[in-house]
């Protein structure tokens, strides 16, 4: 079991006011739930997060850091994580290929970790054969004329989300919603399922399955501590993550959109 040392909730020195917005944020439990993991579920926008104005680096470093984790779940692959933090701690700088994909880590929450002692933890699925065969699955769903319904109604499907999600894309406040959940699951839908089957680990419900495995053994190794934890992923990926944690009796989960006030 991960044995982490559990540091004050406002040690950054918040005012009254902002201590209370921050506790409640955090999910802080009634006495009878003071053992239960208090996660939040933070959706990423990846490369937007240079250029977005709404979610940019350094508002979800504010974000970050007042969810002030023990520990935080990312959307890195078990075998990369490592090298990944231990690059930086060596030169400053994330030298690992899957990881440099993702601002969030090499930008945020990796440089931040040397600092506030939080522990990161790679919860990802993904492989790049499982990269390499979804994309050649795709590629052979995409031109076979039997299957063009299929394929049609696929794209329809995230034509309709990026015109529903238009313009706030990008706005954490309307990430961490379920309004924002309920679309994100209606545009994977023919996705799921009509491809599942084609596409084996790399489908969509097989890959949310394995990332969500991953995250339970996370969650298995601190449970019943109380601690806190920070699970970052693709904001696509969150309401499955959410599913999952539903299933869980010893977790608390926080309201994500409170660490954005």
């Amino acid at each position: 079991m991960l044995k982490l040392n559990r540091r004050r909730a406002l040690q950054s020195g918040f005012s009254l006011a902002i201590g209370a917005r921050y506790l409640a944020a955090c999910g802080a439990a009634p006495l009878g739930d003071a053992g239960k993991t208090r996660v939040h579920v933070m959706g990423m926008i990846h490369s937007r997060h240079r250029t977005s104005e709404t979610y940019s680096l350094d508002v979800l470093k504010t974000a970050v850091l007042r969810a002030n984790p023990d520990v935080i779940l990312t959307e890195i692959p078990p075998s990369r994580v490592e090298k990944a933090v231990q690059t930086f701690k060596d030169t400053g700088k994330v030298d690992e290929p899957r990881t440099n994909v993702f601002p969030e880590y090499t930008d945020v929450i990796i440089p931040l970790a040397q600092t506030q002692g939080w522990q990161i933890l790679g919860t990802a699925a993904w492989t790049p054969e499982l990269a390499r065969n979804r994309r050649k699955a795709l590629d052979a769903i995409a031109k076979d004329p039997l299957r063009a319904q299929q394929w049609s109604e696929h794209r329809a499907a995230i034509r309709e989300f990026g015109q529903k999600t238009r313009g706030r894309s990008d706005a954490p406040e309307f990430i961490h919603t379920s309004e924002f959940d309920r679309l994100v699951a209606a545009s994977r839908e023919p996705y799921a399922r009509y491809f599942d089957g084609d596409l084996g680990p790399g489908g969509w419900t097989q890959i949310n399955q394995a990332h969500n495995a991953l995250i339970d053994t996370a969650l298995n190794s601190v449970s019943g501590q109380g601690l806190r934890v920070l699970i970052t992923f693709g904001s696509a990926h969150k309401y499955k993550i959410l599913e999952s944690l539903a299933e869980r009796g010893d977790v608390s989960i926080g309201d994500t959109n409170a660490l954005f006030v």
